[in-house]
């Protein structure tokens, strides 16, 4: 009855307070105008802000005048010095905590300030949102009579002087408001935990008999966390587990190639999935329409959005469009200023827009995670649906995979190779290779063009590698959990060849097992 009573004010609570931000969402131009002009108006006096003459702009225009923009190797001078505790830099005030984030195949962090403005305007105001258009869609939703469990990443907080930094979840959960925190589990010891092996162990030990209702996180993590779950209590599926689950909110990762097994651990309509774009720089969209696939740009949550077409991107001398200005299925890369203080910052992200009344989006990749050694212009939407196409005509399912350039040698032409760990092999792999190859011609005309006979790019080579290969190298990274994932695709082969030896010493290692 008492947690009955809670749902019920609880959400409530989040309708009401949602309701101004999804009148800003319903005029987009118009309140990213106003945010762009208010950000500019609170930073005027910084460092950053008087270096780039902030008291002067009053357009957009005049902001792209005077602002180049940038890459992180361009800001990092200016966070070096709000780390060690100087103010009015790139925000107004000190800024005490720094979300750590790295790509997979480099060593080399960033951290991102994460003011007070961010964590609140954009990070919790972005949950906030997640939650009320899940409540709008489920009005008798018994959500908040159970708890939510999150999985965040494994990195410990650092202190630097006047300053904290770790993964975004982490600090998530330090700063979570009093009544999510009374909702979630597991508790704040085990959800920091930095061993990522010894925290899922220990989160099962306190969630396993819990009412849990929803998950949050990052949906191929959560696949370690379910196995474990099947493993340790002999059920067939989650709901014998949890029988009031309802939720799923996930993102991080594309969905589609883990979606048939999440769908037979999760069974029938009774969960419901919602996927998020929630980054380190912000909370940028969710899906607020589970029956539709693409997610509702949020234009009213920190940030402020610019664009460059993918067939116009020259890095940071590109131009870029406004919000106003993109059109539908054309891929752009992403440009963000924010309250957090990133002046037309380049995220690496691209997508494409599937709506524009509303403004929707499908996040398509990286900038620099791609295929064009031969002109192709293979992107990552590309790879990742041809690949949940052959999956689904061949009946089997991928935990994860990478995909390089063969280089054209004297007569020989080239091809892309592909290492995949599956989840549920198919039956005949070559013939599975050769459907790989048809779908990605369907979806790529400049892929299909290349392949016409064999000339300049033959068939892929799709090598199935050993289970486990992908989390070991993320282990051997110290990259297990969080926002770590493997970069589906390479423009070069130095990563997949750190597969291919890694994937040779798990052979060896198997074969001197089956010898003992």
């Amino acid at each position: 009855m008492f947690y009955s009573l809670v749902n019920k004010i609880l959400q409530s609570t989040l309708r009401k307070y949602v309701e101004r931000l999804f009148d800003l969402n319903d005029r987009p131009i118009e309140t990213q105008e106003e945010i762009l002009l208010d950000f500019i108006s609170e930073a005027k006096d910084t460092k950053f802000g008087q270096l780039h003459h902030f008291h002067s702009i009053e357009t957009f225009t005049d902001y792209v005048a005077h602002v180049p923009l940038h890459e992180y190797e361009d800001l990092k001078p200016y966070i070096d010095q709000m780390r060690q505790g100087a103010k009015d830099i790139l925000w107004p005030g000190k800024v005490e905590w720094y979300a750590k984030s790295s790509g997979t195949s480099s060593g080399t962090s960033k951290y991102i300030p994460v003011p007070e403005e961010s964590l609140e305007g954009a990070h919790l105001n972005g949950g906030r949102i997640e939650l009320a258009l899940y409540f709008n869609h489920n009005p008798d939703s018994k959500l908040f009579e159970g708890l939510g469990l999150r999985l965040g990443g494994s990195t410990e907080l650092e202190t630097h002087g006047e300053s904290h930094s770790g993964d975004l979840s982490a600090i998530l959960i330090q700063n979570m408001p009093i009544w999510a925190e009374f909702r979630s589990a597991p508790s704040n010891n085990t959800a920091l935990m930095s061993n990522w092996e010894q925290k899922i162990d220990a989160i099962l030990d306190e969630v396993i008999s819990q009412n849990i209702t929803s998950f949050w996180g990052v949906s191929s993590w959560f696949l370690v966390l379910f196995n474990k779950v099947i493993e340790r209590t002999g059920a067939s599926n989650l709901l014998e587990v949890w029988p009031n689950l309802e939720l799923f909110a996930h993102g991080g990762v594309n969905f589609a190639p883990y979606q048939e097994q999440f769908r037979a651990l999760m069974p029938g309509n009774q969960v419901t999935f919602m996927e998020n774009y929630n980054a380190s720089e912000g909370f940028f969209a969710v899906q607020d329409d589970p029956d539709f696939d693409g997610l509702l740009l949020l234009t009213c949550c920190g940030t402020f959005y610019e664009f460059i077409p993918m067939n116009e991107f020259k890095g940071k001398n590109s131009k870029t469009i406004m919000l106003d200005d993109v059109q539908l299925n054309q891929e752009y890369a992403v440009v963000i200023s924010t309250n957090g203080g990133l002046w037309r910052y380049l995220l690496g992200d691209t997508i494409r827009f599937v709506s524009l009344k509303p403004f929707k989006i499908k996040v398509s990749g990286r900038t620099s995670h791609f295929i064009n050694a031969f002109g192709e212009e293979v992107i990552v939407c590309n790879a990742e649906e041809a690949l949940t196409n052959a999956c689904a005509m061949h009946e089997c399912s991928v935990k994860d995979f990478h995909a390089a350039p063969i280089f054209m040698e004297a007569h020989k032409s080239g091809a892309h190779q592909w290492l995949i760990e599956f989840e549920k092999a198919p039956q005949d792999l070559n013939l599975f290779s050769s459907d790989l190859d048809n779908m990605l011609q369907q979806l790529n005309s400049d892929y299909a063009a290349k392949r016409k006979g064999d000339l300049i790019l033959g068939p892929p080579e799709v090598i199935q590698v050993h289970e486990g290969l992908f989390y070991t190298w993320l282990k051997k990274k110290n990259k297990l959990g969080g926002q770590n994932k493997i970069p589906r695709l390479s423009n070069e082969r130095k990563l997949i060849k750190e597969f291919i030896e890694l994937n040779e010493v798990l052979h060896v290692a198997q074969a001197q097992r089956s010898k003992d």
